[in-house]
């Protein structure tokens, strides 16, 4: 069967590079004879004893218990059915890096070739020793109900069926929220549940728990509605069976207070939502179909409230929202299982997030003025960084309260504190931007678009929704590009500057810039043909409105690149130098590095301007910049002039920006090292505060800086980024990946959403 492009570029994907996503990483020095020796043997033993007179040390001296086994055994995977253990394997992984990604929760998956319950439950029981938690994945019900109870019963470390209890968990939260706004009595709720499979189980007996009575619940299935004179019913469906004289969907939805879809999509209609009672509450769950599409239900009514499971619509029941930080919180008070009070924590915790103001950041990800809870948001969004800090901490204290937990947490505002430093901002800010960039995409003109990595830069963000391409260069060219490559790029527009059908507009352009460099000693003669260069003709529609931001560099050097753009669209206002900032993506959050590509030797001056520029810019990020003058001396240690340079520019910044939080000059160990700084230097204005910006004294040594951390760190940056341009416009590294080049047309289109 032939493959199509967005299943070739899905199996890209998996393979390229090492294959899979995820890896193992040493968390302890292995470098020298010494490291191994205490690593493995000799001195792997002394812990191994300690813990052989003490269980309960395995969680002091191993990774136990911040480890959790994503099982499954591949017999209900997605939409996909029974598929085996290992084509469930993708699955387990990426479940996996949501675990890392969310809540910084490591985990192994483990794919189990068994589909009797009883050799799964044992398999798993063997290997439980390892790990702090099981979270359980993608098993059949109804084996799964059995699967989970007895492996409940049976271990003493947290266990979680996430089909069944993720979706319960967050679709309650939309619950309770959707009930307060239309002012329903939840012990009233007339409930109509299509599926009766794992989740759609689960989901209903914690609506139950919540305050909807049984008598109120009418449940379908693939053979109608589930009756007490149904014959053969398992345990599991006559729990919920009715007594009721119903036998379809379209009589039990007459009058319903609320719908809940976990089965098949365009099950539903318009006239059965039209039939339910005054504000419905429809939460039509099925993937990636919902039971009744966004636009009918809309249209249906105007009082309903509806969620999906789709991210392209308000109200997405996702179970992100809860699985890492459920578990999160189960494993910081090394929880012996996951009760319902911790699961009806998480639910609380989660419905009352969605009524706090929206912090700015996730309400320009979503391109929102004002996210605001209301029948559009009744779950806060996937992206909400207080997720952890809410829904982990609400956990905890609930197995704490229930008495499941073995360490109490005795500060919960510094837990809290805890909890945010574990992921930094490094995925939130770059999926944020990218979120924010898809709301409202720009034009975005690419100047070497006979370029495979351009192309496939282009055909992303333009599927993706980021950007708006338009391609420049020689149209046959550019086509036997995507022919070779077999990119499906047809929609974006193709422009040739040198080409005769775009002689008025070249003309038009040639003319504007002669009369702005005529007296810079271009002719316009030479306007004219520098408006053939793809690079000169970019820049001037950007200039000219005609597209939003340019993005070149990537086969040309550095200032060969600039110099158009700073000729043609200059500098913005009041900016007296220009300047290269690289973002830097680490674990303890992202940090800020400039100037590592425009000025060689900038004086004192100069470097006020370029700090002033890159406070600026990572204040547009919605993050406080603390700045470091880095040197080679640390506050007059050196009378060297690259130290007093540095040493002068703080001065400088301190009495024109008071309340900026900037100090130099300063070596860059005790920049980043807050402890060390706090010890040897307390009278620092970076005392006590977590350094995220550096400002280098010349271009050799932020240059050299940034592209070792690239190449030794093992972490993604994002540049460089240029400041200080009146109109947005970013020159690449040479060489740089599709995935960089991307992530500047990202920055470009988020840039241009500011400036305009």
């Amino acid at each position: 069967m032939k493959k199509s492009r967005k299943d070739i570029d899905a199996l890209d994907y998996h393979s390229q590079g090492k294959p899979g996503k995820i890896e193992v990483m040493p968390t302890k020095p292995y470098t020298t004879q010494r490291d191994l020796s205490l690593a493995y043997s000799p001195g792997v033993a002394i812990p191994c004893n300690e813990i052989a007179a003490n269980k309960e040390d395995v969680y002091k001296y191993t990774a136990k218990g911040n480890l959790v086994a994503v099982i499954s055994n591949g017999t209900a995977v997605l939409g996909l059915g029974d598929i085996g253990p290992e084509a469930s394997k993708p699955v387990m992984e990426g479940k996996g890096l949501l675990f890392k990604i969310f809540a910084d929760i490591d985990v192994f998956d483990i794919e189990v070739d068994a589909k009797d319950v009883d050799l799964f439950v044992n398999t798993v029981k063997a290997i439980a020793p390892t790990f702090g938690g099981i979270n359980l994945e993608d098993i059949k019900a109804p084996e799964c109900f059995e699967i989970e109870e007895r492996l409940k019963a049976e271990l003493t470390i947290p266990v979680m069926h996430d089909d069944q209890h993720g979706t319960a968990i967050i679709s309650s939260a939309g619950m309770l929220n959707a009930v307060e706004i239309t002012k329903k009595k939840i012990n009233d709720i007339k409930l109509v549940v299509s599926g009766a499979g794992a989740s759609a189980m689960s989901c209903t007996k914690l609506y139950v728990a919540l305050g909807i009575k049984p008598e109120n619940i009418v449940m379908i299935d693939s053979g109608g509605v589930i009756r007490k004179d149904r014959e053969n019913l398992s345990a599991s469906k006559a729990e919920f069976a009715t007594s009721r004289d119903l036998n379809t969907l379209e009589e039990a939805m007459k009058d319903a207070d609320m719908f809940l879809g976990l089965s098949k999509g365009g099950v539903v209609s318009k006239k059965m939502v039209q039939s339910m009672a005054k504000d419905p509450i429809v939460f039509a769950l099925a993937n990636p179909d919902p039971e009744i599409s966004y636009k009918d239900a809309m249209d249906s009514r105007k009082d309903i409230i509806l969620a999906t499971g789709r991210s392209d619509h308000p109200n997405q029941v996702n179970n992100v929202l809860g699985f890492p930080f459920i578990f999160r919180g189960a494993l910081d008070v090394r929880a012996n299982c996951i009760n319902e009070e911790m699961k009806l924590a998480a639910v609380r915790a989660i419905a009352d997030l969605a009524k706090e103001a929206v912090p700015e950041e996730v309400n320009e990800a979503y391109d929102e003025k004002n996210i605001v809870f209301g029948r559009n948001f009744i779950i806060p969004k996937p992206l909400d960084p207080r997720l952890i800090t809410t829904v982990a901490p609400a956990v905890a204290k609930a197995a704490m309260d229930s008495g499941v937990a073995a360490l109490s947490i005795g500060d919960f505002e510094e837990y809290k504190e805890e909890l945010a430093k574990r992921l930094g901002l490094n995925n939130k800010l770059l999926k944020n931007l990218t979120q924010k960039a898809k709301r409202n995409p720009k034009t975005v003109v690419f100047a070497e678009a006979d370029n495979y990595k351009t192309l496939k830069a282009a055909q992303i963000v333009y599927e993706e929704g980021i950007a708006k391409p338009i391609l420049l260069g020689k149209v046959k060219k550019i086509k036997e590009v995507i022919e070779e490559y077999h990119l499906d790029i047809d929609d974006i527009p193709i422009i040739d500057p040198r080409s005769s059908s775009q002689r008025e507009i070249k003309n038009k352009y040639a003319q504007q810039f002669f009369e702005n460099r005529k007296r810079r000693g271009v002719t316009l003669s030479e306007a004219v043909d520098l408006m053939r260069s793809r690079n000169y003709f970019g820049s001037a529609m950007v200039e000219n409105g005609e597209a939003d931001a340019l993005i070149s560099g990537l086969t040309r050097n550095y200032r060969n690149t600039i110099r158009p753009a700073l000729q043609v669209i200059g500098t913005d206002k009041g900016v007296g130098k220009i300047a290269g900032m690289y973002i830097m993506f680490t674990k303890q959050g992202p940090f800020f590095f400039a100037d590592t590509t425009v000025n060689v030797n900038p004086t004192a001056e100069d470097i006020v301007d370029i700090t002033v520029l890159v406070a600026q810019a990572v204040e547009r990020f919605k993050i406080t910049p603390r700045i470091a003058l880095l040197s080679y001396s640390n506050f007059g240690s050196s009378e060297e002039p690259d130290a007093i340079k540095m040493r002068e520019a703080t001065r400088m910044l301190h009495e024109q920006y008071p309340d900026m939080i900037v100090d130099g000059e300063i070596q860059a160990n005790f920049a980043l090292n807050k402890e060390l700084r706090n010890e040897i230097f307390p009278f620092s204005d970076l005392s006590k505060k977590n350094t995220n910006t550096l400002i280098f004294p010349n271009l050799s040594s932020g240059n050299i800086a940034y592209k070792l951390m690239q190449e030794m760190g093992e972490i993604e940056s994002i540049g460089p980024i240029l400041l200080g341009m009146k109109k947005p416009v970013h020159i690449l590294q040479l060489g740089s990946s599709v995935r960089e080049i991307v992530n500047m047309v990202t920055i470009a289109v988020s840039d241009s959403q500011t400036k305009k």
